[in-house]
């Protein structure tokens, strides 16, 4: 049986394609390997910077595989380390995630689509989340969709199941960029990545735990944890090699060498 969950490394560039056609649905085996997958992004030093897309041109991702759930995938099951689609409720995942969605992103496959940092999209990718139409419930969507997009903006995609087509992403801010139908998604996806695996790995897992901190806190704790460093990753920055190769690399006039460290 061919693999649904293909990676392949580039320098520390990690790339996940999921291949499960025709739709690109998730059943359980799929999510809890794709948590899998996305667990061994996080807790490898090498990689810096993932990729997530997946094959063919008609569906990012279809989302949860009804006629998986028809045969007894419950809603209630295991799906993985990372929840479903493994991205979720993964846990310290402090590394930048970048979404390729071509085609159809629906359900599911949208609210994994939410669940990374940074989304790019072609001119013929669409989002909508039809829950509603089925008398379910979007339930990851229904909780971060209101604080990405205009809270009206979001009820209306939640409340009547709409599409939503590419252009209309970008405007509302949930896409960070549109491009043309074709390899030039890709092209400038790469060309992202290799800008972020050069970056400070220490600073990005910074601004992810407080970013992600900052969601439940007031505004004034969470800057007191920041500036006192009484946050993990923002505590490791500042006692770092790293914490030091900035400010030399600045008084030096050269390009800094992260190392991780």
């Amino acid at each position: 049986m061919e693999e649904v969950i293909k990676t392949r490394q580039q320098g520390r560039i990690f790339e996940v394609t999921l291949d499960r056609p025709k739709a690109n649905a998730i059943d359980l085996a799929t999510s809890r390997k794709m948590g899998e997958t996305f667990k061994h992004f996080r807790d490898s030093d090498d990689l810096r910077v993932c990729i997530l897309r997946t094959a063919g041109e008609k569906f990012f991702s279809a989302g949860w595989d009804l006629k998986a759930a028809a045969d007894g995938d419950s809603v209630t099951a295991d799906y993985g380390v990372g929840g479903f689609g493994g991205l979720q409720e993964l846990r310290d995942l402090n590394k930048p995630v970048i979404a390729a969605v071509e085609g159809m992103c629906v359900g599911g496959g949208f609210e994994i689509a939410l669940s990374c940092d940074l989304i790019l999209a072609n001119e013929g990718a669409s989002f909508a989340l039809p829950e509603i139409r089925a008398g379910t419930l979007a339930d990851a969507a229904t909780i971060k969709l209101p604080k990405r997009i205009p809270y009206h903006v979001a009820m209306d995609l939640l409340l009547t199941g709409r599409w939503m087509d590419s252009a209309e992403a970008h405007k509302w801010g949930l896409v960070n960029e549109v491009l043309a139908n074709g390899p030039s998604l890709y092209d400038r996806v790469w060309e992202l990545a290799q800008l972020l695996e050069s970056g400070p790995p220490l600073v990005f897992a910074a601004i992810k735990e407080v970013a992600r901190e900052a969601e439940n806190m007031k505004f004034q704790d969470i800057l007191n944890k920041v500036t006192k460093m009484q946050m993990p990753t923002v505590d490791r920055l500042y006692n770092s090699e790293d914490g030091l190769e900035g400010f030399k690399a600045f008084a030096e006039k050269r390009d800094p060498v992260w190392k991780g460290r």
